[in-house]
């Protein structure tokens, strides 16, 4: 059964001709396709744009809500290191309010301070960006090929360096605004003092259930600056945040590209659709040149049958063999549902695989009657992989090996061989392959229409974005924990001075940098799950209704290691520096 379908990229270029109808009336008497295996594209179709209906949304929708949460983790670290450099120049803002400058006019400072980075660092972002895209083009168009055979190179959007322009001045903006307010509250008194941090009046003491004081101090620290609480725990949250909703997208590419392992490069099966082909035809060509794999399939449908269950009333099911390699690729792409007990399919058994259905099907360890043979349903399918929408509209349709096929059957003969080849068959292979076959066969092709290229680029860019967001978050903590030491060496200076020695120093930054980091993941996962729910249903279920959403526990350990890595990255730049720094030099600066 051929699931192969007219890939996009002809649909984008007929709709431009004038003549779009016939051509593609044309090409699907070429590849013979019929509509139903069109419209199992329907949705990779939604993306490229060409159906303009409502399914366009919620991708609209996604997009937003990507680009808003990228703009406000960069607001976040932007403001979030300003902060800290404010932080380390209260002296400065202070002596600025003694020679005459009011608070409107450091916050006006600040602001244009932070603006004028942009005078560099948005003409560097949008050559850095257009140099990056030529070279993504480049590797799209002659690196995968496929679908971007014709993608255009060297070309420049006036559109997108105004939006990547706007975009990096109204985040520095928006970023500059909170440390801009710090600044203009630090007073001329702390020009001498340089403490911009007013001293907030004990009414208990510190009431933290751990055994080490150095730590309850650290928790202590980062719980009562409540803006670097925020902003730390932000960040933290944010990455996490970005990372379960692009692992949707992940997840979104499998379903439009599903890489299955018993892919076929070449297609053979009888012109009457019914069992014709000689099973000797498999050993024949398994040995020829440029074969990687052979496997076959025999069909019957329609067969009477007794459904043992009280779940299912129809009356007749479709048969279909699967050889073993067939069935190993149902574990490999993992098509089978919880509880399914594949091993007992294998040789010949009395177990079958039937498909799963949300409207009602058989349940592991039913029983079906054949003419004189019992079989018992040993697994499930998630969905129904011979149709179009992955449904089963009320059919039954049960899956057996080969062996058992022919037992049940008297068929040996295949209606289906499926072929894999090597990376180095040559069209003369193909064509040895060919001469094989007689007039009672047909002969596909599908070499063209690999996927494998496209599918692999679109995860490594989502991959890769998600590495540079965590990158540039890890970047930020290192850089705002680090900063933090520093603003406060004179509260450092004199925990050492009366005997704090320095693991307990470290002690006490590590509680701090772990206390941004468990809110952090706290936050990140109690919003990141369900809007990473939300995205699935909008994006995957909307249009294949067999998907069903689970909580990703893989995503969630991969953060927990990324939050344990940034945190220990965190804390031993400003450990070290406090280390190795004399408690002399530390104490002068008091």
């Amino acid at each position: 059964m051929n699931e192969n379908a007219l890939t996009p990229a002809y649909y984008v270029q007929f709709q431009k001709d004038a003549g779009a109808s016939k051509r593609i009336e044309e090409i699907k008497e070429q590849y013979e396709l019929t509509d139903n295996s069109i419209e199992r594209n329907k949705a990779i179709l939604d993306i490229t744009g060409i159906n303009d209906d409502s399914a366009m949304q919620p991708f609209y929708l996604a997009a937003a809500i990507l680009f808003l949460l990228v703009l406000i983790a960069g607001v976040l670290m932007i403001a979030s290191s300003m902060n800290s450099d404010i932080a380390q120049r209260t002296q400065f803002f202070g002596m600025m309010r003694c020679i005459g400058m009011s608070k409107r006019q450091i916050l006006h400072f600040v602001r244009l301070e932070a603006l004028n980075w942009c005078k560099t660092a948005v003409p560097i972002g949008l050559a850095l960006g257009v140099v990056s895209t030529w070279g993504l083009c480049a590797v799209m168009r002659y690196g995968v090929g496929e679908e971007f055979l014709y993608m255009p190179l060297f070309k420049i959007s006036a559109v997108g360096i105004i939006s990547g322009a706007v975009t990096g001045i109204v985040t520095v903006f928006i970023a500059a605004k909170s440390p801009a307010k710090q600044a203009s509250k630090v007073s001329p008194v702390s020009a001498v003092s340089g403490n911009a941090v007013k001293a907030r009046g004990v009414h208990r003491a510190v009431n933290i259930p751990f055994k080490k004081i150095e730590t309850s101090l650290g928790i202590q620290r980062a719980l009562s600056a409540k803006k670097n609480l925020l902003l730390m725990t932000g960040s933290f949250a944010l990455s996490i945040i970005l990372f379960l909703s692009f692992s949707v997208l992940i997840e979104l590419v499998n379903y439009l590209m599903p890489q299955k392992a018993n892919y076929s490069d070449i297609e053979i099966y009888s012109v009457d659709n019914i069992n014709s082909l000689d099973s000797t035809l498999i050993h024949k060509i398994s040995d020829m040149d440029g074969v990687k794999e052979v496997f076959g399939r025999r069909s019957i449908f329609d067969i009477p049958a007794e459904l043992l269950s009280n779940t299912i009333s129809a009356d007749t099911v479709d048969l279909i063999s699967f050889d073993e390699f067939d069935l190993d690729c149902l574990t490999k792409d993992k098509e089978l549902r919880k509880g399914s007990d594949i091993s007992k399919v294998y040789g010949n058994s009395n177990y079958v695989i039937s498909i799963h259905d949300k409207e009602g099907s058989l349940k592991i360890g039913d029983k079906v009657r054949i003419g004189d043979e019992e079989l018992e349903v040993a697994g499930l399918l998630r969905y129904d992989i011979f149709t179009n929408d992955g449904s089963t509209d009320g059919r039954v349709t049960l899956i057996t090996s080969g062996e058992t096929f022919t037992r049940l059957t008297n068929v040996s003969d295949y209606s289906l061989i499926s072929i894999q080849l090597t990376k180095d068959v040559t069209d003369g292979d193909v064509e040895a392959i060919r001469s094989l076959l007689g007039d009672e066969c047909k002969f596909r092709d599908y070499r063209d229409q690999r996927t494998i290229g496209t599918y692999t680029a679109f995860v490594v860019l989502v991959y890769a974005f998600v590495v540079l967001i965590a990158l540039v978050a890890i970047l930020n903590i290192v850089n705002s924990i680090s900063m933090s030491v520093s603003a406060r060496i004179k509260q450092y200076g004199v925990m050492r001075a009366i005997g704090a020695d320095k693991h307990q120093v470290m002690r006490m930054i590590t509680a701090e940098a772990s206390t941004y980091a468990f809110s952090g993941f706290v936050i990140g996962c109690v919003v990141g799950v369900p809007l990473s729910k939300l995205m699935y249903d909008k994006l995957i279920t909307a249009h294949f209704s067999y998907a069903t959403w689970n909580v990703p526990v893989q995503s969630l350990l991969i953060i927990l290691i990324f939050i344990i890595l940034s945190t220990i990255a965190a804390v031993y730049v400003p450990s070290k520096r406090m280390s190795n720094m004399p408690i002399t030099e530390i104490i002068s600066e008091l």
